[in-house]
C-alpha cells in the first residue's frame, strides 16, 4: 500500500511541479517611458507576493559545488566566506549554497528549465553529476533527474 501511494504521489508531483515551474517562469515587465521609469524600476525590483524568492541548499564541498554548477549550468557565485555562496541570476541573486556536514535528501525538488534537454544532460554528466532518472516524457515536455556531487537531487525539464 505504501509503495503504491508513493508511486501515485510521484506521478502527481511531476505534473504539479511542471505546472509550478511553468507559472513561475512567466514574468511580465512594465513598459518604461520617461514618466513611468521610477515606478517601473521599483516594481521590477520588488519581490512578487507568494512567489519563490530564493532557494538554498546544502553542499558538502563548496569548491566542488561551485565547479559543478558552473560547468553544468554556467552559474556564477557571490562568495560570502568559506561557508556560503550566493547564486547570481540574470537580474539578482536567486539562491545560495550553504556548507553542511551532510546533505539530507527527499525534500522539495528543485526543477530547472532548459532550452535543450539533451545538451544539458551531456553537460551535467561531463561535470560529474549522477543521472538518477534518465530523460522521460510527461505532459508538457521531457525531463531528467540528477544528483550533484553533494547528493542533492534536482531535475531539468524542457518543452521538447
Amino acid at each position: 500500500m505504501e509503495t503504491r501511494h508513493r508511486k501515485a504521489w510521484g506521478r502527481t508531483s511531476l505534473v504539479l511541479a511542471a505546472v509550478l515551474i511553468c507559472s513561475c517562469t512567466i514574468t511580465t515587465r512594465a513598459t518604461q517611458d520617461a514618466s513611468t521609469t521610477e515606478t517601473s524600476e521599483m516594481e521590477q525590483d520588488s519581490p512578487i507576493h507568494h512567489s519563490i524568492s530564493y532557494f538554498e541548499f546544502g553542499v558538502t564541498d563548496m569548491a566542488e559545488a561551485q565547479r559543478f554548477y558552473g560547468a553544468a549550468f554556467g552559474w556564477t557565485f557571490n562568495d560570502y566566506g568559506p561557508d556560503y555562496a550566493g547564486i547570481q541570476g540574470p537580474d539578482r541573486e536567486m539562491g545560495g549554497l550553504r556548507l553542511d556536514t551532510e546533505v539530507a535528501t527527499g525534500g522539495p525538488l528543485v526543477i530547472l528549465y532548459s532550452n535543450n534537454l539533451d545538451r544539458t544532460l551531456t553537460k551535467v554528466r561531463e561535470a560529474g553529476g549522477r543521472i538518477v532518472t534518465e530523460p522521460f516524457d510527461f505532459p508538457g515536455g521531457r525531463r531528467f533527474h540528477f544528483q550533484d556531487p553533494s547528493g542533492n537531487e534536482l531535475a531539468v525539464w524542457s518543452e521538447k
